[in-house]
This record gives C-alpha cells, structure tokens and sequence, in this order.
C-alpha cells in the first residue's frame, strides 16, 4: 500500500509545495527547478522497487491557480507476476485557472504473469494546460517471448469543470489481454510490441497541431496516430498513440512532441531530467 499527496501553488514567481503527505510505499524527492520559469519539477519514488500482487497505490495531486508542476518518476515502474490479484494506481489530478501539469514517468513494464489496473481521473479548468506521456513495454520472460502479462486496463476520464459545470471531455480505456487476444495481429499492436501515448488538453489544440504533430512522428520508428477529442467550454484534447519495438524510440517521439509544445506555448526548453 502507497499514499502520496501534493498540492502546488504559486509563492512569489515560483511553484510551490504547500502541502506534502505519503505512507507507505510511495515517497517524492525534494524539488527542483529546471529552469528559470518557475515550474517546480517532483520526482515520485517506490522503495519498494516494484508493484506485486494486491498492491494499491493511490496518488492526488493538485495544482492551484497559476501553478506549474513537472511530475515524473525515479525510474521504470515494474509490474511483477500477480498470482493472487491484480496490483492497482489510482490517480486524481485536479488542475486549476491558469496552471500547468506536465506528467512524464518512466515506462511501465509488465512482466510475465503480471496483471495491472490504472485508474486516472482528471478534473481541470478551461485554462489549464495538460499533457501527459507513458510508453508500455512488456517485461523479460524465461522463454524470450514477448506478451506474457495476464492484463493491462489502464482508464483515463478527464472532465471540465467551470461556474459549477462539469463537462466529459475524453474517457480513454486502454485494455490488454494477451491470453485472450492475440494482440500482435492486425488491428491491435499491428506486429509491434511497444505502445507510448501522449494526452494533451490545452485551449490551443486543434486540428491543425495534430496535423503537425503527426507530420513530426513520421520520420521515426514507429506507427502512429492523433485523434482530437470533443471540446467543453472552449478547451480541447488529443490523444497521440504510437507503436514501435523500441522503448528510446518512442521517448524519442514523446520528447520531440513535448519540446515542440514546451517552447511554443510555455517557452521552456526540452524536458533534460538527467536521470542516468
């Protein structure tokens, strides 16, 4: 069982922590700045080193008014076999008038026998601004092969909410069975192995980004798609999904489209989180 709580707000020119609570086995870093901007950059840490049968880990986070956050994670999250029941996050992000989010873990990598739910529920303002990138990966088995997870059903709803309106903007529901499917054919992951997926909500996207966005992942190793979602008070999301059998590929794209966002909307420089 994880805990983690972390609310952000703006105290002078910079983003802030003004509250912070965990048990468990989940823990943050301390915070640092990448740049000049103001945003505040968290990183989330499992001790425990991986999610194993029956764990629940429920994360909630805030960003008030203003605010800017870089989330991410020390290193890959790692689903190991689940024989008794399935390892479980639950995430609530609420963003609010004028703030920034940017979540970007490591990828997820689900071994042999592993079965895996994530929930993620996100409420935020006509003026926020949302993106959110994950590359899935399937874990080592004895025998080489790939797809020898049980399941993966990650759910992402995200809402609008203004003047006491709360609007469906996208619900995104992302389910694998390998046993049950054959999930390399056509149609699903089309012969590829990798998946990495990039959800942006900001009042400037339209079509026109997706075209660019496309056009941009076109000259590497991978298979993709944009689809916008529907638009509530004004603002709009798309949804980027990429197939490949590299896991630094699909970073690759992922940080080719952030930085593109970064610098155009926020002015930042590509993400550098120097992890290794």
């Amino acid at each position: 069982m994880g805990e983690l709580e972390l609310r952000i707000a703006v105290r002078g020119e910079k983003s802030v922590a003004v509250h912070q609570f965990h048990r468990g086995a989940l823990r943050i870093l301390r915070p640092h700045y990448l740049d000049d901007s103001g945003q505040v950059c968290y990183v989330v840490v499992n001790p425990g080193g991986a999610y194993l049968g029956a764990d629940l880990y429920v994360i909630d986070v805030e960003v008030a008014d203003g605010a800017r956050l870089l989330l991410t994670t020390q290193a890959a999250t790692k689903i190991y076999r689940t024989p008794d029941s399935f390892a479980e996050q639950r995430m609530r992000l609420r963003l609010g008038e004028g703030s920034q989010l940017e979540l970007a873990p490591d990828q997820l990598i689900a071994y042999r026998g592993a079965s895996y739910r994530q929930n993620t529920h996100i409420t935020l303002h006509p003026t926020s601004s949302l993106a959110i990138s994950e590359v899935i990966t399937p874990g080592w088995s004895p025998d080489g092969a790939s797809f020898r997870y049980d399941e993966l059903r990650l759910r992402t709803e995200i809402r609008v909410e203004s003047g006491g309106r709360s609007g469906l903007l996208a619900l995104d529901n992302l389910l694998i069975r390998p046993p049950t499917h054959d999930v390399t054919g056509m149609g699903f992951m089309e012969g590829f192995s990798h998946m990495g997926s990039l959800i942006v909500v900001d009042r400037r996207v339209n079509q026109a980004l997706a075209d660019e966005l496309h056009v941009l992942t076109g000259g590497l190793e991978a298979y993709t798609g944009v689809s916008l979602t529907a638009t509530v008070d004004g603002i709009s999301g798309l949804v980027l999904r990429s197939l490949s059998n590299s896991t630094e590929e699909l970073n690759r794209l992922l940080g080719a489209c952030s930085a593109l966002l970064r610098q155009r909307w926020h002015g930042t420089a590509p993400l550098d989180l120097r992890k290794y």
